[in-house]
């Protein structure tokens, strides 16, 4: 299940070719306002982007232009402007996929009692694009936009488990980062249980995340096989034993089953 808050990326690496290196530290910026919960100043957009004062208050002052950040004319500080809702508009459409997303974790979550969201593949991390509240009064709370990496989290993994290996050897590469007491770390390991989450159809979350933390999550399979959606449900590890995962996984597998063949997927087959 998606991390609650993620640093925007800190660094902009030096890129080669077509690639326009002023045009990435904008986005860092941008990233940098958005993932603040309050308006920001200038200097504290400077520090995080590892930029100076003169190079954050050009940045900012282009993105103010183009409408997507504004800035408090008392306190001179920054907040992201609803123009950026605009650009997800034709992501979140209300099309037939969407509703039938929505109608799954629906399903889910009237049979298990518990919240349930739909995460998707996005760089080398996931993104919850959908979420289904349960009735469970001691929960984990993610919020619709919220990203993860892929070796830590049970969505993670069951997503990464039906990408092709240089994939996986991108996401290794990038760095296993360790979160959490049973946080895959190890490249070997994780090719294993890679291999393991094929073959049985869904990935658990076993305090790798978080200690405190259990999560559960299925994929879902559409036309040309793609795997690029999954359902996760994550809870706290004093009500999410593993027993409490093996019981959850069987709705869930029902019910990604049968949308995985509404969409012309072809559901668990071991690769």
């Amino acid at each position: 299940m998606p991390t609650s808050k993620k640093e925007p990326r800190q660094k902009v690496a030096k890129k080669q070719g077509n690639v326009s290196s002023t045009t990435l530290k904008a986005l860092s910026v941008l990233e940098v306002v958005a993932a603040s919960s309050q308006s920001i100043s200038i200097s504290e957009v400077a520090e995080k982007v590892h930029v100076d004062r003169s190079t954050a208050y050009r940045m900012l002052g282009t993105l103010q232009e183009a409408g997507y950040v504004t800035q408090d004319d008392a306190t001179k500080r920054f907040k992201l402007s609803y123009k950026v809702i605009s650009l997800s508009r034709n992501l979140m459409a209300d099309n037939e996929i969407t509703s039938l997303m929505h109608r799954t974790l629906r399903n889910i979550s009237d049979a298990t009692q518990e919240t349930v969201g739909l995460s998707i593949l996005d760089g080398l991390q996931t993104v919850l694009v959908q979420q289904v509240r349960g009735m469970q009064r001691v929960n984990v709370t993610f919020h619709v936009g919220d990203r993860s990496d892929l070796h830590c989290t049970s969505i993670g993994k069951v997503l990464l488990a039906y990408q092709d290996s240089l994939y996986v050897e991108r996401v290794i590469a990038n760095g296993l980062t360790k979160r959490a007491v049973n946080t895959i770390t190890d490249p070997r390991e994780l090719r294993t249980e890679l291999h393991r989450i094929r073959t049985q159809g869904y990935a658990t979350d076993n305090l790798e995340l978080a200690d405190d933390m259990r999560c559960i999550a299925v994929p879902i399979f559409e036309s040309g096989e793609r795997v690029i959606r999954g359902f996760s449900i994550s809870g706290p590890a004093t009500r999410f034993t593993l027993e409490k995962l093996d019981q959850l996984k069987i709705p869930m597998l029902e019910a990604a089953r049968e949308l995985s063949e509404q969409l012309g997927g072809m559901p668990w087959v071991a690769r």
